[in-house]
């Protein structure tokens, strides 16, 4: 195979000698953070492109998870996936939340709305589903409970750059949805995240939250933390948010390369849409399935021994981790479908400047073993 090693993705960057205006500005201005001029036209860009009213810049998505509870002021319990990066459940924990697991719908790897309501107790106060590979989750079954229950719903967008469902950008669902920039991601400023939210009034408290609590020079209202993104990363945002439409056509045509090579092949099976209207293409998840002829974790190996090194997104599960192995909600009886595709899932590398000839060198190796 391919003497290059070929990662599971690559950060897309812009080219460097478009970066040096933004720079020269901020060298002129001065203006490094605290809100500064990039901040805020990355903003009024991002609203108008992904099609939100309001949203709020991070440092990075973490922390605008880890705000985004304080926001709504979640406390006692939340309903959450097991099957997502931990940075989702950390988020609770550091806010001193109960994290409770329900299992995961078979053919979206999303949560599944059928497990919710039965999770339910007096101390529930939200949901915190996630939209995984960017697939959106079936929100209208999820607010539904939410609104029987009187639940706050926070989305785990951090995925779903981009993503329209059946009604729009899926970022306009629940009461708050949170992006991550991080480097791995569809469109990223190096680091970096934000929360999406419906009206002036919350990203009002938002943005205090994220400057210390600060509501004015001399005024705090609140123990906020520091989640400001820095000129430097919004001034990279705005450049790549030129590029962007660029880089999601070249992720479909090698989404559609995988399917067409991997269709007919024996024991694979590629995760298929959740039914959006565009999808972001952010992630290519295969199940390695029992009728083929190697175990997921042996296929995985053998794909690094020779230079691709795909990731077993997610495994193990955030419910099998020593802080959340205790919890009654985490055992693998509770969570079937969950603890079969942690065993059998396998990302393989996607990137706008992954060539088709890897594609094919890829998908040909695992059709022959």
């Amino acid at each position: 195979m391919k003497k290059e090693t070929v990662f599971v993705t690559k950060p897309t960057l812009p080219p460097l000698e478009e970066f040096v205006p933004y720079l020269q500005q901020i060298w002129d201005n001065r203006i490094l953070t605290n809100g500064g001029p990039f901040h805020q036209q990355l903003e009024n860009e991002l609203c108008e492109y992904l099609g939100v009213e309001h949203i709020s810049l991070f440092t990075n998505a973490t922390i605008a998870l880890v705000t985004a509870l304080q926001a709504l002021r979640i406390t006692g319990e939340v309903i959450t996936t097991p099957y997502s990066f931990v940075a989702t459940s950390h988020s609770l924990i550091w806010n001193g939340i109960k994290p409770v697991f329900v299992d995961i719908d078979p053919n979206t790897l999303n949560l599944d709305p059928a497990k919710i309501e039965a999770a339910i107790t007096p101390q529930t106060t939200a949901i915190m589903p996630v939209h995984c590979y960017g697939h959106p989750c079936n929100v209208d079954a999820i607010q539904k409970i939410a609104d029987s229950f009187n639940l706050k719903v926070i989305y785990d967008a951090a995925h779903a750059f981009g993503v329209q469902c059946h009604c729009g950008s899926v970022l306009n669902h629940g009461d708050l949805s949170v992006l991550s920039f991080h480097a791995t991601k569809v469109f990223n400023t190096f680091e970096g995240g934000a929360i999406v939210c419906p009206d002036a009034k919350t990203k009002v408290r938002i943005d205090q939250l994220k400057n210390f609590g600060h509501a004015g020079e001399v005024t705090v209202v609140a123990p906020g933390i520091n989640g400001k993104m820095s000129e430097f990363n919004a001034a990279l945002g705005l450049l790549q948010l030129k590029y962007i439409d660029q880089a999601l056509a070249r992720r479909k045509n090698i989404d559609t390369a995988y399917r067409e090579r991997l269709k007919h092949v024996k024991g694979i099976h590629c995760l298929e849409d959740a039914g959006e209207k565009i999808a972001n293409y952010s992630y290519f998840p295969i199940l390695v399935q029992a009728d083929y002829p190697l175990l997921r974790d042996d296929l995985y190996q053998k794909l690094k021994d020779n230079g691709i090194h795909p990731r077993r997104y997610f495994y193990p599960l955030i419910s099998d981790f020593p802080m959340y192995r205790g919890l009654s909600s985490a055992g693998a009886e509770n969570l079937p479908v969950a603890t079969a595709a942690a065993q059998q899932i396998l990302c393989l590398p996607i990137y706008p400047d992954l060539e088709i000839s890897v594609v094919d060198e890829i998908t040909s190796f695992i059709a022959t073993q």
